[in-house]
């Protein structure tokens, strides 16, 4: 007999997945704190520019910054209060970034033209993208790039395929997993704007097989609902929620070397940004809050919380029981593309799904030994690279060369140091690799 198998994509790696933590904790509301800070960058492309002042009044809702061009998306007060301060503050990303402070009135005053519109089925196209733009929504999966933008490929670019990336790849991540068993119906009504956006032909959700519930959740709201979408059970492979991997997984395309998924006549989005989608348009509701999981083993009592933009850290972890003393890490997002934090100053933003604590002994990585040419990090790497290469153009300077071998498919997913028997921090030359490389091109232009 012939063995059922998901669909899937070649190499990739299978780390442990540590959801149990939190895969059956139901998303709760974290309380707002006193006071958030909402940096002007929270997606990919131009920072937004404040519109907002100290003293400034504001309601949940209102926008305190606005787009400074096509790829940038606005902010908005995620809190109703008086703003106390523009200025730079921490950022995940390690850097101090211009943000705006708002003290928390505690009346959570929304602002008065949102609610349920009835005839938001019947907006236009161009109307539809308008509400999203205006609600600021950047990719919730961690990419966050402009959702506006992404919905708009050129004109000889159609796309015929929507996918809702439901995959969820990284361990101890279980955000997205909650928000389709608890929220199917706004996930689904998403995907429909999204299809009719961009007119395809196909729309489906990926979802790896150790989520079957979320599955089963699905089919039977679409059945329920009579739409004809498809769900895609996949392995449970690293990283199977790479937009590139998920297409040859459910549709079997090779996005091209240097290529987008409009190559291929494909759009992927995370559920959560359909959701917030369907929240922009039907509701003209903008991107305050999100869900974010909580966990790890320095962490009290792992949870999925519902987050406002803007919550330090700290306040996060203290509605989970704070973390635990030998702490030593904490980690924005999964552990294998995650960023470490050195503050817990630093606030929730749009990308954040997820914040992990680990102890102290777990904090950092074994020396680096000399590479052995085993080939390991190229049988795992999913974009078919030579990672041991690309170190090693990349510590000796040779950009071009590395440009040559396609440094710059890397989707930095970290398999290759995952496997590595010599403990070699490839991820890390790369990225520097792919800045020089980036730097190179900018010049020549």
């Amino acid at each position: 007999m012939k063995l059922f198998t998901r669909r899937t994509f070649p190499k990739g790696v299978h780390p442990p997945d540590f959801k149990k933590l939190t895969e059956n904790k139901s998303i709760e509301k974290c309380p707002p704190p006193e006071q958030v800070v909402i940096p002007v960058q929270q997606h990919i492309g131009k920072p937004s520019n404040p519109v907002v002042e100290r003293g400034s009044e504001v309601k949940i809702g209102d926008p305190i910054a606005e787009t400074s061009g096509f790829v940038s998306v606005p902010a908005h007060a995620t809190v109703s209060g008086k703003v106390k301060k523009v200025e730079k503050r921490p950022h995940p990303f390690g850097t101090n970034v211009m943000s705006v402070i708002i003290n928390n009135d505690g009346e959570d005053t929304w602002k008065e033209d949102l609610g349920f519109d009835k005839n938001y089925e019947n907006l236009s196209v161009e109307d539809i993208k308008k509400r999203i733009s205006a609600a600021g929504l950047a990719g919730l999966g961690g990419a966050t790039f402009p959702t506006h933008v992404k919905v708009s490929p050129p004109a000889d670019k159609p796309i015929d395929t929507v996918i809702l990336n439901g995959a969820e790849c990284e361990p101890f991540l279980t955000a997205d997993h909650r928000l389709m068993l608890e929220e199917t119906e706004r996930i689904l009504r998403g995907l429909q704007i999204l299809i009719k956006i961009l007119g395809a032909k196909v729309g489906g959700i990926g979802i790896e097989s150790n989520k079957m519930d979320a599955v089963k959740t699905f089919r039977s709201k679409i059945s329920e609902l009579n739409l004809p979408y498809q769900v895609y059970p996949l392995q449970v492979k690293y990283p199977q929620g790479a937009e590139k991997q998920l297409i040859k997984a459910i549709r079997n395309r090779r996005v091209p070397a240097g290529g987008l998924p409009m190559d291929v006549g494909c759009l992927v989005q995370n559920v959560g940004t359909a959701a917030a989608i369907f929240d922009a348009v039907a509701y003209k509701r903008p991107l305050v809050e999100r869900v974010v999981t909580v966990s790890g083993e320095c962490v009290n009592e792992p949870k999925n919380l519902l987050v406002r933009i803007g919550t330090p850290f700290s306040h996060v972890f203290e509605q989970c029981g704070g973390i635990k003393e030998n702490a030593g890490k904490i980690i924005m997002g999964g552990p294998m593309m995650g960023l470490a934090q050195p503050t817990l100053d630093a606030p929730v933003i749009k990308g954040t799904s997820g914040l992990l604590a680990f102890p102290e002994e777990k904090s950092y990585r074994p020396e680096e030994g000399v590479c052995i040419s085993c080939a390991h990090c190229v049988d795992a790497c999913p974009m078919g690279l030579m990672p041991t290469m690309l170190n090693t153009f990349v510590r000796h300077e040779r950009f071009d060369d590395a440009e040559n071998y396609n440094i710059l498919d890397c989707i930095e997913c970290g398999s290759c140091s995952f496997v590595c028997p010599a403990h070699i921090n490839m991820v890390h030359s790369i990225k520097y690799g792919k800045l020089m490389v980036v730097q190179k091109q900018k010049k020549a232009s």
